[in-house]
């Protein structure tokens, strides 16, 4: 299965945090799925993290590549093809995040690791 984790998803996982479902974190570890996450999740928490919103040990471009190689877990370029079909997603939320991850997911055949219920209204996989 190709797995595109969600931002709250990934913090959660590599803070070893308990919000994260216990299927979710034994489908990220698992080696029998691709795991990714996206450029746009790297975006949010370097915004968050320059607003203040969200402390890290380091600076999140350090932390995050970092942390995301240290669980096994592949980076996901933000491409035109996926861009140029977020204007086909329903206008469930206006969130550009979400949306593009839902587009990214779209294309790849990649189902989303998420706890977000908004989310879950597209038309897109989802686990939890």
């Amino acid at each position: 299965m190709k797995l595109l984790v969600d931002t709250h998803a990934f913090l959660w996982l590599i803070l070893d945090d308990p919000s994260l479902s216990n299927t979710a974190r034994r489908e990220i570890r698992s080696r029998d799925n691709e795991v990714w996450l996206s450029a746009a999740s790297g975006w949010e928490i370097a915004i968050k993290y320059g607003l203040g919103k969200l402390p890290l040990p380091e600076e999140p471009d350090r932390y995050v590549p970092r942390m995301r190689r240290r669980s096994r877990i592949e980076s996901l370029p933000i491409g035109e093809a996926e861009v140029c079909q977020i204007h086909r997603l329903p206008p469930i939320h206006r969130d550009p995040f979400d949306r593009l991850l839902v587009a990214q997911a779209n294309c790849h055949g990649m189902v989303i690791v998420t706890d977000d219920p908004v989310v879950s209204r597209y038309p897109v996989q989802t686990l939890w």
